[in-house]
């Protein structure tokens, strides 16, 4: 049997990918098994919302950037409690431009995956934050998947990160840890980070922006010089990450992963397209 799973984020003036996140999860899970926050009343409901449950709230633009993202991630935790509390097995959390997919060879859907593992503590996929050449790809089409448009991807430790949890427990900001908790990194999953796949998308963002917020989107558009400028891009260096990542910890927090600083780029598999993400 499987069992009950459902996704949780949370979105501000984020339509786009949204609307992605709804359109993915909603056909890996069940649209009615997705809980989403908006932030803000003025918020529009999402084209593409479906069956989706969607609430929204008041928006406290008096935050800094790093008091937002811990408010955020504690109404998002307190959401997942409530969900264990009213019988789901499962909680996915991830921001909205943030796809947990399992690997095409297991032949199984994420949910039927999900299902057939004992999950005694939070599972991570390996972090693949997917971003543009600008040698070799032009601006993102909004019309097409994608993954048909970007090759390759920085291996990021800031995106291995504990999105499944398997019981009560408090994220960290951005789901970069759980507290006072280790985390798996599974072997079959990947989670794909899409923040960076656009040069073009990142700097029109940048606009109006608050320091806290230009200086966040900066570190966005790094990965995308590192993929412009890298030229080792093997599939190897997955394997090499995983082990990386699984092993090493920084000194000053032990539930995150680490890799010794390098910039590992690898070229996206070819079966991750089959998502049609």
């Amino acid at each position: 049997m499987k069992k009950r799973i459902a996704a949780v984020t949370m979105a501000r003036n984020d339509e786009f990918f949204l609307n992605r996140w709804i359109a993915y999860y909603g056909r890996e899970l069940g649209e009615e098994n997705l809980y989403i926050y908006l932030d803000g009343l003025d918020q529009k409901i999402p084209s593409g919302a479906g069956n989706a449950n969607i609430t929204k709230l008041p928006h406290n633009d008096g935050l800094s950037r790093s008091q937002g993202d811990k408010y955020r991630i504690s109404l998002l935790s307190n959401l997942a409690k409530n969900l264990f509390l009213n019988g789901y097995d499962i909680v996915i959390g991830c921001d909205t431009d943030e796809f947990l997919v399992v690997d095409p060879n297991t032949k199984k859907s994420l949910a039927q995956y999900l299902s057939d593992k004992k999950i005694n503590t939070p599972i991570s996929g390996l972090g693949l934050d997917v971003g543009q050449d600008l040698n070799a790809e032009d601006q993102l089409d909004l019309e097409k998947p994608l993954l048909q448009q970007r090759e390759f991807a920085l291996l990021s430790t800031r995106y291995t990160k504990p999105v499944v949890l398997g019981g009560i427990a408090r994220w960290g900001s951005g789901f970069h840890c759980v507290k006072n908790n280790n985390f798996k990194i599974d072997k079959n999953l990947y989670l794909l980070h899409f923040g960076s796949v656009d040069y073009e998308m990142i700097r029109s963002k940048i606009g109006d922006r608050n320091p806290d917020w230009k200086k966040h989107l900066a570190r966005r558009a790094q990965t995308i010089y590192i993929i412009t400028r890298k030229k080792r891009r093997s599939e190897k260096f997955i394997k090499l990450a995983r082990i990386l990542q699984t092993w090493v910890r920084p000194i000053y927090a032990w539930n995150k992963p680490a890799q010794f600083g390098l910039k590992l780029v690898t070229k996206i598999p070819n079966k991750l397209k089959e998502t049609g993400i």
